[in-house]
């Protein structure tokens, strides 16, 4: 696959927006039909902006956190489904950042500048908890590895060149291995049917004896040791989608109400776009909207901040900031999601429409990682100054 190189943040953000019109075209249909993007994510891989983060020394852009969360947040705003399926792409291209060797950075630096796509394979079902992972490292012939386990909302997976598996060794530390998608033992399931998110393929993945080179795996269990930004990123990029549902069912709902929408008889206005009561609401959900757009964009500049100096003080400041952007993102976009049938009005609820798309996406997407458990770790922060944990989920 060929694919252009982005020079900086300011193209990355060009073509970005170019392709979030594109998607936004057809979004509506693909949901009604569940019809999975293939070619959508092969014009997103073409684009380079899945290479954004590439380090500069490897002829990456290398873009700024606050570039890389306004390319999910635009891209979210035209398709929800389709800017969550790279979200985990970009989560392990930092644990590659972070824990490869020169030789690993080499290899999978040129494979995403060449267009490659990472999947996930990292949730388990079943189990005690979320990092509960059962699935092994078993020691294969010459230093190898054999992969066994079974992993679901494997978001990506299905349209992956790379899988990365999360997977314990027979000491219990946390690795990744990075598998080809066409690996033998290798199977990807689309098998998701979530109200929500509905073309993400979000299903299982199966490795039964799946050999995994040495050179493939890294040592996760080391990114949690001492200041570290892997979670804030990756809980950055889910903010940005939320804030993204929440800016695109905005949109929708004043483009219906202006072009669709009658008037309530009693307010004696000509239009919907006139009535006192719609402006008015309009106006709360438009506050709404921007400050969850605000917290992030001081979220991206903490992470952006920390990653200059990175301490245990700067890590746990961008932390703190992404999970206020998260409260805020994912109250905004299940709020106004909602509120685009109050405000519209009855038609808006019409199947064929499609409208409801945007509360299932919000509803579905912010199930991922509770916020009353961020808003626990900001209390902690702000009252007694307790850093919140390296877990990789703040």
């Amino acid at each position: 696959m060929a694919a252009h190189v982005i020079a900086d943040d300011a193209e990355a953000l060009v073509v970005a927006a170019s392709l979030a019109a594109e998607f936004r075209a057809g979004a509506s249909a693909r949901d009604a039909e569940r019809r999975l993007p293939r070619e959508e994510l092969d014009r997103l891989s073409a684009s380079g902006l899945l290479a954004v983060t590439v380090p500069t020394d490897h002829g990456g852009a290398d873009v700024s956190a606050p570039t890389l969360a306004e390319i999910f947040r635009l891209l979210a705003s035209a398709d929800a489904s389709l800017s969550q399926i790279p979200q985990s792409h970009f989560a392990y291209v930092n644990v590659i950042r972070r824990q490869g060797t020169d030789e690993q950075r080499k290899f999978f630096f040129a494979e995403l500048l060449a267009g490659r796509r990472f999947g996930n394979a990292q949730s388990e079902a079943g189990t005690k908890h979320v990092q509960d992972i059962r699935t092994r490292l078993h020691p294969g012939p010459a230093g190898s590895y054999v992969l066994d386990g079974v992993k679901h909302y494997s978001t990506g997976a299905l349209f992956a060149d790379w899988i990365p598996v999360l997977a314990r060794t027979e000491d219990d530390k946390l690795h990744v291995a990075y598998v080809p998608g066409n690996a033998p033992g290798l199977t990807v399931i689309d098998d998701w049917d979530g109200l929500g998110q509905r073309t993400t393929a979000s299903g299982t993945v199966r490795l039964e004896g799946v050999e995994v080179p040495a050179d493939r795996v890294l040592p996760h269990h080391l990114t949690f040791e001492g200041p570290q930004l892997h979670g804030a990123i990756a809980q950055l990029l889910h903010a940005a989608i939320d804030a993204g549902i929440a800016g695109g069912a905005l949109a929708e709902a004043a483009e219906f109400v202006r072009t669709k929408s009658r008037p309530w008889f009693e307010s004696g206005v000509e239009t919907a776009a006139e009535d006192p009561l719609l402006i008015q609401r309009f106006g709360e959900l438009s506050i709404q909207v921007r400050a969850s757009e605000a917290l992030l964009r001081e979220a991206a500049r903490a992470v952006e901040a920390a990653r200059a100096d990175l301490t245990d003080d700067s890590a746990a400041e961008a932390s703190i900031a992404v999970a206020a952007a998260k409260v805020s993102a994912a109250r905004a976009a299940v709020d106004v999601a909602s509120a685009l049938f109050e405000v519209s009005g009855t038609r808006s609820a019409l199947n064929s429409l499609n409208l409801h798309r945007h509360w299932r996406d919000a509803r579905t997407h912010t199930l991922h990682d509770p916020t009353r458990w961020k808003i626990q770790h900001i209390g902690r922060y702000v009252l007694n100054g307790t850093r919140p944990p390296r877990h990789g989920l703040l």
